[in-house]
């Protein structure tokens, strides 16, 4: 499986991930809330997208970032939404 192998915060609103394969990923917060995967944002039993991406505005940044476990990556975001858990495959994915 391919691992981070450095996570920066290139600003408040941009995420850069360098992996193991040698590929780097940027993300912007506006990005990665559009995606997200928790419960609020899709159906937990269809994974059916149930968040409206037109509410969220691509001037979005990140208010905090947080390391889950060894194999995921939390972030607050300015709107306040906190509960997706991102995993590193899941990002990985979305390179």
């Amino acid at each position: 499986m391919i691992q981070p192998l450095q996570i920066v915060e290139e600003s408040d609103s941009l995420l850069a991930i360098k992996w193991s394969d040698e590929s780097e990923s940027k993300y912007t917060a506006a990005e990665l809330r559009r995606v997200c995967p928790c419960a609020s944002c899709r159906d937990e039993w269809t994974g059916e997208k149930i968040l409206d991406e037109q509410q969220i505005t691509d001037d979005l940044t990140f208010t905090a970032m947080s390391i889950v476990g060894r194999y995921a990556l939390n972030f607050v975001f300015a709107d306040n939404h906190d509960t997706g858990i991102f995993s590193f495959e899941y990002l990985n994915k979305l390179k």
